[in-house]
C-alpha cells in the first residue's frame, strides 16, 4: 500500500518508522511518503493561511497551496483523499478495514481551522473523498489523527502482523466480535500477587475458553459501552443468558 502526507509538520510522523509500520516499511509492505506543505507555497515566507472570509478568530489554510501539492502528488492517479476533522464522520474499526482494501491513500491533516472547504468539493469531484473524525474533540492539527489512522490501518495488512490471526479478536473486529469489545487477556505467571489466572483458560479446553472469552467481553461491553450492544447480530443461548444475567445484576 502507498500513503501519502501532505503536512506542515512532515517531522510529526517520526513514530512510522518504529514497530510494526517500520518494520512494514523496511519490508515494502508499506510505502509511506511524507511531504512538506510549505513547498507548494510561493511567497517568501510560504504562507499557507489566511483570515476567514466572514470574520472570526483563527485562520484558514489557503486553496491554491493545497491544489498544487495534492496535483503534484497524484499526477494524474486516483488515491483517496482523507481529511481529518472533528466534523467528520466517525473512523471505525469498519472504517479501517475500507482503507486497508485500498491501493493508495492521501492524507491532508489541517491546522488552524481548517482546509478552505473548496478543496474537499474541487477533489470530490475527481477523487473519493473522507472527511474523517477520531473522536468528539478538538486537537491543535491533524497530524495525530493521521498517525491514530495510519497505524490502525497498516496493522491489518497481510504480512504485518507477525500473528494474522490476531485481528480476529479486536474490540469491534467484523464477525464474531462485531459490537464487542475484547475482553481481558492473561500471560504467565499464574499467580501474581495474589492474583490468579481464570482456571477456565488453564484448562485447556478450547470450547468452554471461547465461551468465557465471550461471555467477559459481553460483560466489558455491558459496563463500558452499553449502547454498543444494539446492534449485537444473532445472539446465541449464551448470549442471552448473560445479557439476561447483566440486566439483574449490572455490577
Amino acid at each position: 500500500m502507498r500513503i501519502d502526507i501532505i503536512s506542515i509538520f512532515p517531522e510529526y510522523f517520526g513514530p512510522l518508522d518504529v514497530s510494526l509500520l517500520g518494520k512494514a516499511r523496511e519490508r515494502g509492505i508499506l510505502d509511506i511518503r511524507l511531504h512538506q506543505l510549505r513547498d507548494w507555497a510561493h511567497d517568501v515566507h510560504h504562507t499557507v493561511d489566511d483570515t476567514p472570509y466572514g470574520g472570526g478568530p483563527g485562520m484558514v489554510m489557503k486553496p491554491e497551496v493545497w491544489g498544487e501539492a495534492i496535483d503534484a502528488i497524484i499526477d494524474g492517479g486516483a488515491p483517496r483523499l482523507i481529511v481529518p476533522t472533528p466534523s467528520g464522520r466517525p473512523f471505525t474499526q469498519a472504517v479501517a478495514l475500507e482503507y486497508a482494501a485500498e491501493p493508495w491513500l492521501l492524507f491532508a491533516p489541517a491546522r488552524y481551522e481548517g482546509i478552505d472547504s473548496r478543496v474537499m468539493i474541487e477533489y470530490g469531484s475527481r477523487l473519493r473523498v473522507d472527511e474523517v473524525s477520531i473522536g468528539d474533540y478538538v486537537l491543535a492539527g491533524g497530524e495525530a489523527a493521521v498517525l491514530v489512522m495510519v497505524e490502525a490501518v497498516g496493522r491489518l495488512l497481510p504480512g504485518v502482523l507477525g500473528n494474522a490471526n490476531s485481528v480476529a479478536d479486536d474490540s469491534f473486529a467484523p464477525g464474531a466480535m462485531a459490537n464487542l469489545l475484547e475482553g481481558p487477556v492473561f500471560t504467565k505467571p499464574p499467580v501474581w500477587r495474589e492474583h490468579e489466572v481464570p482456571e477456565i483458560l488453564l484448562s485447556g479446553h478450547h470450547g468452554k475458553i471461547a465461551r468465557w472469552r465471550r461471555d467477559e467481553a459481553l460483560r466489558r461491553t455491558f459496563q463500558r459501552r452499553p449502547e454498543l450492544l444494539a446492534g449485537l447480530k444473532d445472539p446465541d443461548k449464551g448470549d442471552l443468558r448473560v445479557l439476561a444475567e447483566l440486566e439483574q445484576d449490572p455490577g
